[in-house]
């Protein structure tokens, strides 16, 4: 087991908005932005192309931090990646099939066993369907379902009944308005959707024209989650912080600012 100095790790999500052209500029902020961010571990959504990834991983080695980059191919362009500094422990990445659900070219769920000091987590990064119609929403119930029954099914395999589950990414899931993605998504009242509450008055994903919404999402098992520092789930003002407004951050490093949360580890 790898020794930490410190007693409380961060755990971080951040959607880079990879469906556009990540240019040298635009990765050159982004390195900037995570470096602020300064998470033991980041999973990273919209990672496009895959060599991103890496290309993230040399520019932090460049300014001093020590990260290994986990990547599994999704079947479609967009992919979920993550990011773990020296020391975290990663294992059994795996793409979770059938988390798809009906929305044939949709990402599967990124999912692995974490361990950082002593606290540990199976982790599912999500991103799914976005859109905000009724064939859109019904898309996601579908993966909702799916990725649902698999935390159910984990919940009640013998020796995990006691595992902390984090779940988080790009829900594009509104609090308040995609009710029924919610629902199904936690399984059987499994998962305490904190973001939902903790960042209630708050905004993730930043549209044009000065329009903002809370897409992104963070939700930890409602059991045996005691190492979650409560209250500590942070929209992480990375704009404000780089010193960019919010529409030039939009323009340069992300339509997406990053959430990030605190866990015991000692």
């Amino acid at each position: 087991m790898a020794s930490f100095t410190h007693t409380i790790a961060r755990v971080a999500t951040w959607n880079l908005a990879g469906y556009q052209d990540i240019d040298a500029e635009r990765a050159a902020h982004q390195i900037e932005g995570l470096a602020l961010l300064d998470a033991e571990l980041v999973v990273l959504i919209e990672v496009r192309p895959v060599s991103h990834l890496q290309r993230l991983v040399d520019g932090l080695a460049a300014l001093g931090l020590d990260y290994s980059a986990t990547l599994i191919e999704q079947p479609v362009r967009l992919h979920i990646g993550v990011l773990a500094k020296g020391g975290v422990g990663i294992e059994n990445p795996r793409l979770l099939e059938g988390s798809q659900g009906d929305y044939a070219n949709g990402r599967r769920a990124l999912v692995f066993d974490l361990r950082i000091g002593r606290f540990s987590a199976h982790v599912l990064g999500l991103h799914l369907k976005s859109g905000r119609g009724a064939p859109q929403q019904a898309l996601r119930d579908s993966q909702c379902r799916a990725i649902g029954s698999y935390v159910d099914a984990y919940r009640a395999a013998p020796g995990q009944s006691r595992r902390t589950i984090l779940m988080m990414g790009d829900f594009n899931m509104i609090p308040g308005q995609d009710v029924s993605n919610f629902h199904h998504l936690g399984g059987q009242d499994v998962m305490d959707f904190v973001s939902s509450w903790d960042l209630q008055d708050r905004f993730s994903h930043i549209l044009d024209l000065g329009r903002a919404n809370l897409l992104d999402g963070f939700a930890i098992s409602r059991t045996y989650s005691t190492r979650y520092v409560r209250g500590s789930l942070r929209l992480f003002p990375m704009h404000w912080t780089m010193e960019l407004g919010r529409e030039a951050f939009r323009d340069r490093v992300s339509d997406h600012l990053p959430f990030t949360a605190s866990f015991r580890i000692a």
